[in-house]
Parts: C-alpha cells; structure tokens; sequence
C-alpha cells in the first residue's frame, strides 16, 4: 500500500522523469499534460510542482510557466562530498532495517536496471536507477537525511554520466556489490560499496569533461 500523498506521488514521478532525462534540463512543464498523463487533477499537481521548486528540481514565475532547472558544473565537487557523506548514513540506517522482502525487491530493480542498458533504453535505465537508490534509502526511515538528499539530487548530473558508453555495465554491478552486503548484513562493505558507486560516477563525469573535442 503506498501512504504517500497524490503530491508526493506526482513529485516522485517527476523527480524520476528530470533525473532520467524524460524531462531534459531546461524543458518546460506543463501541468494540464502531467495532470491528463497521470489521470489526475491538477491540484496534486501544481502542489508536487512547489515541492520540487523548493527542492531545487524546477524554477518558474506567472509569465513563463515552470522549467526544469539547468545542470551547475561548478557545483558538483561539492555536492559529490555531501552525498557521500549522507548516503553512507542511510545505507548504515537500512542495514539495521533490511529484510528478505525489501532485498528481493531491490535485486528485482537492479535487473531491470541492466536489461534496460542491455536494450539501450538509457533514459529506462536512469528512471529505475532512481527507484533503486530511493528504495533502498527509504529503508532507513530515516526521512529528513534523504530529503536533503534529493536535494543534492536535483543538482546531480545523473543524466550526463549515464550517457557514458559503459557506465552500465558497471553501475549494475556496483549495484549488486551493495546488495550483497545488504544482504550479509555487513555495514562497513556496504558503506563502501556505495562510495565507489558513487566515485566512480564522478570518475566517468571528470574524465568526459576533461576529453578533448
């Protein structure tokens, strides 16, 4: 059963579809379209819309409507160490938490993950990639660290680095060394193999960026 709000509901469906690339930076929102895709009012939606402008997804004003917020370069070596940071305390949070329920749920996400970069569905593959770090974090119960977290989100450039021929294959089995420790119950592997999934993105992004044209 989900508990969450229609707002909340509608701001996590939008989080996914700016952080997957569906909704590239620097597009345009259009409530009536999200409302009619998702079968809603368009209440939920202009109040999922404030969530996300507060959390720094999307800005707007009266005149031109809301757009999702240009990706800041200059920003993201900052942003690499509070994820860091916040990310390894939720993974310690769901470590405590983790079931045989909650892990099958999670393998089942890193599957889909990489039959969607087997199938070169990238933008499939950055949304399940989302579900799979929002499943996992939500574990912890821990809501005011991953609220912040999305935050940093929002400022990330998941879509640049998921566009890296190869960052995949990779990130799939970066994937599965988390679960594994999840699985074994071994916090100090699992916060370890969260930071080198999380470096190694960082990795890929510096040495694109570096490349010459």
């Amino acid at each position: 059963m989900d508990n969450r709000t229609k707002e909340e509901q509608v701001a996590d469906f939008l989080r996914e579809g700016i952080l997957s690339g569906v909704y590239p930076r620097g597009s345009r929102l259009k409530q009536a379209e999200i409302a009619e895709h998702l079968r809603l009012s368009i209440t939920p939606v202009r109040e999922a819309l404030k969530l996300l402008e507060a959390e720094g997804y999307v800005e707007g004003d009266s005149y031109r409507g809301v757009r999702v917020v240009p990706f800041d370069p200059s920003a993201s070596a900052e942003i690499l160490q509070l994820r860091l940071l916040l990310e390894a305390q939720l993974v310690r949070g769901a470590i405590d938490k983790v079931n045989a329920k909650d892990i099958a749920e999670l393998r089942a996400l890193g599957a889909e993950f990489e039959q969607a970069f087997e199938q070169g569905d990238r933008a499939a593959a950055r949304g399940v990639n989302y579900r799979f770090h929002r499943r996992l974090y939500d574990i912890a119960c821990m809501p005011q660290t991953l609220h912040f977290v999305q935050i940093l989100w929002a400022r990330y450039p998941f879509d640049l680095i998921n566009a890296v021929e190869g960052r995949g294959s990779g990130a799939a089995e970066e994937h599965e060394e988390i679960l594994k420790a999840l699985t074994e119950g071994n916090a100090s592997e699992a916060v370890l193999a969260m930071r080198k999934h999380i470096e190694s993105g960082w990795t890929v992004l510096k040495t694109v960026a570096t490349e010459p044209d």
